[in-house]
């Protein structure tokens, strides 16, 4: 029988817990709950990797070339056009990320990872303020320093983006959040002009922090 994988556990457990939060949560009185639209969050972040690649040279076992897991300090600034509907930038310092070939690691790389997503609030005056949102992830890649110079990888990727989370309400204008988000993410890597493989990061990020609604 297969095996369902923990970030695969972890993540049907948080729908669960959002349905669950957003059924039984209380809307406040409107009176009481007068916020501006917007928000912003610091939160730490787990990045979660896929290590997956392909063959190196066309040929033999696939998943040789990986990269690191780690974790990040993330920012975000989000604007409610609605009291359900928003707007949400998510927001890193560059990031130093390291490349491995057969678990032996060969090299490093920068990277700068913006994401802008377009989300839905289900109880936007609740205690419990679960959303979900979707968007575009728009990765800048440089400072490869990789196999001794001798690979290099896409300058850019830009794929789409899912998100779940949930805001708890702590005082009118303090939240803490919980947040998942699975990015599609994927470079060449080539050898001068030649592409030599293909790295697909398709990184989970886990995070946990707090938000302030002004």
């Amino acid at each position: 029988m297969k095996t369902i994988s923990l970030r695969t556990r972890v993540t049907c457990s948080a729908i669960a817990a959002c349905a669950m939060l957003g059924a039984f949560a209380t809307p406040a009185a409107a009176a009481d709950d007068a916020q501006g639209n917007w928000m912003v969050r610091l939160r730490g972040t787990y990045l979660d990797m896929a290590k997956s690649s392909d063959p190196v040279g066309g040929v033999g076992p696939s998943d040789r070339i990986t990269v690191n897991n780690k974790w990040i300090p993330e920012f975000d600034v989000t604007y409610f056009f609605t009291p359900n509907i928003a707007a949400e930038l998510v927001l890193t310092v560059p990031q130093k990320q390291n490349v491995y070939l057969d678990g032996n690691k060969v090299g490093t790389f920068k990277h700068l990872p913006p994401t802008l997503l377009v989300q839905y609030h289900f109880i936007p005056n609740g205690t419990f303020r679960p959303y979900i949102g979707a968007g575009l992830n728009f990765t800048r890649i440089w400072g490869e320093n990789i196999a001794n110079n001798a690979l290099q990888l896409d300058s850019w990727s830009v794929g789409p983006a899912l998100q779940i989370g949930m805001d708890y309400k702590l005082t009118k204008n303090w939240f803490l959040n919980a947040d998942i988000k699975k990015i599609w993410l994927s470079s060449d890597v080539k050898a001068g002009d030649v592409k030599v493989s293909k790295v697909n990061l398709d990184p989970w990020l886990f995070s946990m922090g707090v938000g302030y609604r002004f």
